[in-house]
């Protein structure tokens, strides 16, 4: 692809975006969502995040695609920090802290 074919791309890409966030926020942003609605956009994060996740732990970049011990370990216990006390920065900050530290101890 060309530079230009490469930023068209990304202005469409842009456009697109904003549209598709204009057409729930800016079209019915005013209205009152019914309760089912609301329900279910609790649970965005709930199905974001793993998604976002689940590949930097399964096939991180930082080892060729590999899985590692350290990244398991620091998925385990931010799952189990996770779902024992519903907090997810407190979540986050256990497995970024068992990750450094088992990068660490391995000399990675």
């Amino acid at each position: 692809m060309t530079n230009a074919q490469v930023w068209l791309l990304i202005a469409l890409l842009g456009v697109g975006t904003y549209l598709i966030r204009f057409s729930f926020l800016g079209l019915i942003g005013d209205r009152p969502l019914p309760a089912w609605v609301l329900r279910m956009l609790r649970y965005t994060p709930v199905a974001i995040i793993p998604g976002m996740v689940a590949p930097l732990v399964l096939w991180p970049e930082a080892t060729g695609g590999e899985m590692d011990p350290a990244r398991l370990a620091a998925a385990g216990a931010a799952l189990l920090v996770g779902l024992r006390s519903r907090n997810v920065l407190l979540a986050i900050g256990v497995g970024g802290a068992v990750l450094y530290g088992a990068l660490w101890l391995s000399g990675g």
